[in-house]
């Protein structure tokens, strides 16, 4: 299968082939974001060293999964390998041997698997890098692994030998609609972009879990077949999620969990608050990790005299499970199919396409003209308890304009009622006198099909459809 998308991606692998310098690339993301499949692809077998590691195996195994590699890279036969400086020096030595005046391309996938404790695997490739790797031109070493906790510990925030030595980094993240939707039609599951955002609204953009939708089930079977079958393949996917990605992830999951609760987001003291964690104990990092991977976002609330930060779950899987399907047991295997009109699934899909727009706010600045207008994107959330009083999205442009956005789900297109337009002016109202803001105040409407031309649309600026989702 070709790649799909990636395009910045594979600039960046194009432009590190061609520096002329060495270069460590370290590459990462959530699990089955398709971070291998990018590297072999784009390669396309003209790897000179190719290794995974194993999961969950001791440092012989991890060794002679090493010394295998060598053989399938190299030829030959080889005695098994004592340690990892062995390991590494045994590659340095075959690399010098095989190399035809062309760049080398070393590819060590799954790497926090190889790091068994006390292996000595750290020291071995700081040593291969510092003593031989970065004092040659045609070295291109790319280190990759799911386990994000592992990648910034000892990668990106290394303090040791490896100390600012890697030169470029990748954060693959999950597809956006119109990868998606290109992934689905490369894969002949021919769905409308109504359907397509209703996958994206429970799998999101992650590429396995839309390899795995069969053409020959409608999307609600399939949700049944995948999610709330006693046997789908996702059933459990949520918790291996996060024990892959991170060390001690009941932290991790807490957290998520607690921010799940306030589909509006909540704040550093609140999420202590609601967990019952402390500040410290790397409370941050696990902050941070979340975001690495897209589970969640850190964006602030709009005020003058207030710059709290807001952290929000976007990642739809775990939305999706957190409300459906933790501690719950899967009574009935066409749970979905049989729920379509109820009032829980119709509110989840309002509040899971907020999200899907929260992840698009680059089309949704295109669709509105503004793309090349300095803009600082932001949410807004009033301290008194009026109701309405809030809003997820907004663009404060520097043209002297903001546009706060509304977003509606339907399954036509939306007619604004006498009372949601009481609403919305108050919404305006609220923001204006709580911000003091000398700005022009635009409403902008975010929905599926559009907006209804009636007597209460007046209000609205300007309404933004789903297909701008897919620019």
């Amino acid at each position: 299968m070709k790649i799909i998308g990636r395009d910045k991606e594979k600039s960046v692998l194009k432009q590190c082939m061609e520096s002329g310098v060495p270069e460590f690339l370290v590459v990462y993301g959530r699990r089955r974001i398709g971070k291998t499949f990018l590297i072999r692809e784009f390669f396309a077998g003209e790897m000179d060293f190719y290794v995974t590691g194993l999961a969950t195996e001791k440092k012989d195994d991890q060794l002679q999964t090493w010394s295998n590699a060598i053989q399938d890279c190299f030829g030959g036969l080889e005695n098994n390998i004592a340690n990892w400086i062995d390991a590494f020096t045994l590659l340095k030595n075959k690399l010098e041997k095989s190399n035809k005046k062309k760049r080398m391309v070393i590819f060590i996938d799954e790497a926090p698997w190889l790091d068994t404790p006390k292996s000595g695997f750290m020291t071995a490739l700081e040593h291969f890098w510092n003593g031989w790797a970065s004092g040659r031109s045609d070295v291109f070493l790319i280190v990759c692994g799911s386990a994000t906790s592992w990648i910034v510990k000892n990668l990106l925030k290394n303090k040791g030998g490896l100390h600012n030595r890697v030169t470029r980094r990748m954060r693959l993240l999950p597809f956006l609609l119109k990868e998606t939707e290109a992934y689905l039609n490369e894969k002949e599951f021919n769905l409308g972009r109504y359907r397509i955002c209703e996958a994206y609204m429970i799998f999101g953009g992650v590429p396995y879990y839309l390899s795995l939708l069969g053409k020959g089930l409608s999307l609600p079977q399939n949700v049944d077949a995948l999610c709330f079958d006693e046997d789908g393949s996702l059933r459990d996917e949520f918790d291996e999620v996060y024990s892959t990605l991170f060390k001690n992830s009941d932290k991790y999951i807490k957290i998520v969990t607690a921010i799940s609760t306030k589909l509006k987001g909540l704040t550093r003291d609140e999420i202590i608050r609601e967990t019952g964690l402390t500040s410290g104990g790397g409370f941050t990092q696990i902050l941070e990790e979340l975001e690495l991977c897209g589970f969640i976002r850190s964006y602030p609330n709009y005020s003058l005299d207030d710059n709290l930060c807001l952290y929000q779950l976007t990642d739809p899987f775990s939305l999706f499970h957190l409300r459906f399907l933790k501690n719950k047991k899967p009574r009935n295997p066409r749970f979905w199919s049989s729920n379509l009109e109820s009032p829980s699934l119709s509110a989840w899909k309002g509040y899971a396409f907020e999200r899907v727009c929260l992840s698009h706010s680059e089309q949704i600045k295109q669709a509105l003209g503004i793309s090349s207008i300095s803009t600082e994107t932001s949410s807004w959330r009033s301290r008194s308890s009026s109701p309405g009083a809030q809003v997820d999205l907004l663009f404060d442009r520097k043209d002297g304009i903001i546009n706060l956005c509304e977003v509606k789900y339907s399954k036509s297109e939306y007619s604004i009622s006498a009372k949601e337009e009481t609403n919305l002016r108050n919404k305006i109202a609220s923001f204006e006198a709580e911000t003091k803001t000398k700005k022009v105040v635009h409403l902008t409407m975010i929905t599926t099909y559009g907006i209804v031309n009636n007597r209460h649309s007046g209000i609205i600026h300007s309404d933004i459809k789903l297909d701008s989702l897919f620019q």
